[in-house]
């Protein structure tokens, strides 16, 4: 995701008695000119003026407090709505889940989160307002009990080097923060049958999303599928996963990350993967385990983690690709996403780009590309 600056400023507010202004400027005038006795207006037409003075500004403040009364607190994506910061669960060392809830119960922003969550993956801006930036998070799916028209939640990690990050992590609980939405990042159409995410650290935000909209279309004759892709860094990001196919039992020997850092690991005796010393698991992971439950066979999930020289390579996608069941005519869609930092959405599918002031898509290139899948749509996050 990139950082953004925010929409330009609202208009300041045009008084609605356009007379308050004339009239005090003409009782400044009065008072710097009155050095002399006879200058001096008859009592009258002073007490006049301040009558007309006082109700003007009565109007204007009656009018602003109405003005203020009546402001939307529902979520929209032209002005930024003030939520409050009410919890924040730790995931792993480097990233937590923060809880934002909405002012006051409103049942509009009910239907506003149920018609992102049918169309397909969402986002909404948050504003630092020291530095007047914006930045783009996906929300996480709710869980069962949520007050789905109060809260929304967030996978934020926690990087030193992000002005946003270091801002957020900052945030002590009540905090207020400012945030538009929805953008819908993505829609997944109707017909869509298999969905195959390939997610590179918090990039499982808008899995879980895609997951979260596809499934909750089941029905006794429609049972689509999602698999997921998951790559970290480090095990800490996704204790306690385990994988639901043997597309990771081969180590791929080349890391999206170790090419940005101009460094190759070939020819490294791959390590063993790390056993946790306990049974915990991370929330995201039991998120996804949830997932699996409610939709049981439909849910795949397998872990790459690069400190266990893990990698997301061709053969894992190629697997899931030639696994899915042929179209036999039906003409269901079967999309790609790929998600995460810069680095790994171009090793994998490719950059996107920019071109007059929007963020585009951008040709298919890396290791998707050298692939050449056949009917597979794909789409980079």
């Amino acid at each position: 995701m990139k950082l953004r600056t925010s929409a330009p400023g609202l208009p300041l507010l045009n008084s609605p008695f356009p007379l308050c202004r004339s009239v005090i400027r003409g009782r400044r005038h009065y008072v710097f000119s009155a050095s002399s006795a006879s200058s001096l207006p008859p009592k009258p037409r002073y007490w006049l003026r301040v009558a007309v003075v006082t109700t003007a500004a009565a109007g204007v403040g009656a009018f602003i407090r109405s003005q203020q009364d009546t402001k939307s607190t529902t979520l929209n994506p032209v002005t930024f709505t003030p939520y409050y910061l009410v919890s924040k669960e730790l995931v792993s060392p480097s990233g937590s889940i923060f809880t934002l809830k909405a002012p006051k119960p409103v049942g509009d922003n009910c239907q506003v989160y149920e018609e992102a969550w049918k169309t397909g993956v969402w986002s909404v801006m948050f504003k630092q307002p020291q530095l007047q930036i914006g930045r783009d998070y996906t929300p996480l799916p709710p869980t069962s009990g949520e007050g789905r028209e109060e809260s929304l939640r967030f996978f934020i990690r926690q990087d030193p080097h992000g002005e946003m990050s270091r801002y957020l992590h900052g945030l002590d609980m009540g905090t207020s923060i400012e945030m538009r939405g929805p953008q819908i990042e993505c829609e997944i159409p109707l017909d869509t049958q298999q969905i195959l995410f390939i997610a590179g650290g918090t990039g499982i935000a808008p899995a879980l999303q895609a997951g979260h909209t596809l499934l909750s279309r089941t029905n006794d004759t429609y049972k689509p599928e999602i698999h997921i892709l998951w790559a970290n860094r480090r095990r800490d990001d996704c204790a306690g996963g385990t994988n639901d196919s043997a597309a990771t039992t081969s180590r791929s020997q080349v890391s999206w990350f170790s090419g940005l850092l101009k460094t190759s690991i070939a020819g490294r005796t791959p390590a063993e993967p790390m056993k946790s010393a306990t049974t915990f698991s991370s929330l995201i992971v039991k998120e996804l385990e949830a997932l699996k439950s409610k939709y049981p066979g439909q849910v795949t999930v397998d872990y790459f983690v690069d400190e266990e020289n893990t990698f997301i390579g061709k053969k894992a996608i190629l697997d899931l690709a030639d696994s899915a069941p042929p179209d036999k005519g039906s003409h269901k869609r079967k999309m790609i996403f790929v998600s995460g930092p810069e680095g790994f959405i171009s090793y994998v599918a490719g950059p996107k780009l920019w071109a007059q002031g929007m963020e585009l898509q951008g040709p298919l290139q890396g290791i998707i590309k050298e692939l050449d899948l056949k009917d597979w749509t794909v789409w980079k996050l």
